[in-house]
């Protein structure tokens, strides 16, 4: 008996240690993963995403998969709709279903509980769950406004789409497009402006009676151009310089910017500050190599340099009124060397000065490396005239690191519309129905491969305005000059206001 006894508590002992493991395990399951929720159909069970937190168009946006998804929405993902998300899983632990509930108003519950500072990322608090005979309903502790929450985001989420397409339009290639008629151009008066507009391109003054290519407005291709205000320039500007350095088109740019900011109005605020830059004119000389105008509101200076050919010219020899001139081919004008760190935008140019007839007739003579050139090949116009772009793009590309808010531009060349012949043997441009109408330019490459090639791989843009302006061949300034000869048309410069505005706008949209 005795060692039945034994052996029975023995085998007892070992069905309660049996029983207490199971109920101990059968607990710990139930804290773990609640056996009625894990019953609720999948398709009753409370969702909270991202889309169900604001309107559809919002939601869009906030997905990190979408195109072009700002780090702003990626933070509100973070801050907003993760919390819910994570507190969603909590919420479906606490709830017990016994009817199918609609998931969208089972959101919007959730979403309304939300207090302001939960909005900005604290982790909801716990649901309380009661059950009623119509089913399950859901309150929480902290009453909140979920409307103002996705006010809130909307707003923040449209600012933040304005500063993604500034973004894109920093991409943007400006010279594809195409031109659209504009009532509200010009940009200012062609009958005014007289303080800064050289009366020889002022085609309002002139004999010209057709104006159409005044209303004439550029139109890049899938982006937006940022409208040219005086005041919004001045603003961007204050209390910086820009600097055009190049030949007579990069002076039209200078004059065309000066009757752009002031909407062709006389200003008595802005000053001429020339003598800070050696800019005057000299005893003889017909006018000064440039000018220098400083509005004093935003302390912002204008200048313009005139460097035809963009490289060094100096006197071979400086006691001889009647001497030749050095053009240093692998030099950049000393004016720039000397004046470059006073600059915030640079714009360079040159194209038109590099023929035979015009070297001939300025005494220009080629050297390289501080002598006169005997290549062949390199004396060669279009050899000399690349290898004078390259160097000077170059050495303003090796100055950069020296000046780091320095922006630099190389313009590309202004075309030509001579037809017929040159500007000396009877060529013409007569048309006043522009060939720009009905036309696009939709290349990606530009016109003019030789400045391309100089700015590929350099800290320097192109300021590409060839197309654009190959287009319009009415808007020189023709039959009209008041300096030609009879018979003689200027079928290079542009008639102001007119295509140069153009390559302000374009310079102002990259600024």
């Amino acid at each position: 008996m005795k060692g039945g006894f034994y052996g029975l508590r023995g085998r007892e002992l070992s069905l309660i240690t049996i029983v207490l493991m199971c109920t101990a395990f059968l607990f710990w399951a139930w804290e773990k993963t609640p056996p009625l929720t894990n019953l609720t159909p999948p398709e009753t069970r409370l969702r909270l995403s991202p889309d169900d937190l604001v309107s559809k168009p919002v939601a869009s946006l906030l997905s990190p998969k979408s195109k072009g998804v700002s780090s702003f929405a990626e933070k509100v993902i973070e801050q907003v709709a993760a919390p819910l998300i994570s507190s969603q899983k909590s919420t479906e632990r606490s709830v017990i279903k016994s009817n199918p509930v609609n998931t969208t108003d089972r959101n919007v519950e959730i979403l309304a509980s939300l207090s302001e500072e939960e909005a900005k990322g604290k982790q909801i608090q716990e649901p309380q769950t009661y059950v009623g005979a119509q089913g399950p309903t859901i309150r929480t502790e902290v009453e909140g406004n979920h409307n103002k929450m996705i006010e809130q985001v909307s707003e923040q989420l449209e600012v933040d789409m304005v500063a993604q397409v500034t973004i894109e339009n920093r991409d943007c290639n400006y010279a594809k497009g195409k031109w659209v008629p504009d009532d509200n151009r010009p940009l200012y008066s062609g009958f005014g402006c007289k303080q800064w507009l050289s009366g020889m391109w002022a085609c309002r003054l002139m004999q010209r009676t057709d104006f159409a290519y005044e209303k004439l407005r550029w139109q890049p291709k899938n982006c937006q151009m940022e409208e040219f205000e005086g005041s919004k320039f001045l603003r961007k500007m204050q209390g910086k310089t820009l600097a055009f350095v190049g030949d007579s088109l990069g002076r039209q740019q200078f004059q065309s910017l000066m009757c752009m900011i002031t909407g062709g109005e006389e200003r008595h605020d802005v000053i001429d500050a020339g003598k800070e830059y050696g800019l005057v004119q000299a005893r003889g000389d017909t006018r000064p190599s440039g000018w220098v105008y400083r509005f004093l509101s935003t302390n912002t200076t204008i200048l313009y340099y005139w460097s035809a050919s963009l490289c060094d010219v100096e006197p071979i020899d400086k006691s001889n009124p009647n001497t030749d001139y050095a053009m240093h081919l692998d030099r950049p004008p000393a004016f720039l060397r000397q004046y470059l760190h006073k600059f915030d935008v640079l714009v360079l140019n040159t194209g038109h000065h590099w023929n035979r007839g015009k070297l001939k007739a300025n005494k220009w003579v080629m050297h390289v490396g501080g002598v006169q050139n005997t290549d062949r090949k390199l004396a060669m116009i279009w050899v000399a005239k690349n290898l004078t772009i390259h160097s000077v793009v170059n050495w303003v590309n090796s100055q950069l690191p020296k000046h780091p808010g320095l922006k630099a531009f190389y313009r590309t060349i202004s075309p030509r519309h001579f037809v017929g012949g040159d500007w000396n043997t009877g060529g013409s441009c007569d048309n006043t129905i522009p060939m720009s109408v009905g036309k696009e330019v939709l290349q990606d490459e530009s016109s003019d491969e030789s400045a391309a090639s100089a700015v590929k791989g350099t800290g320097i843009k192109l300021l590409d305005i060839t197309a654009l302006s190959h287009l319009r061949d009415e808007g020189h300034i023709s039959r009209f000059s008041r300096t030609a000869n009879p018979g003689v048309q200027d079928c290079l410069h542009w008639c102001l206001p007119g295509v140069p505005d153009t390559w302000n706008e374009i310079l102002f949209a990259q600024i």
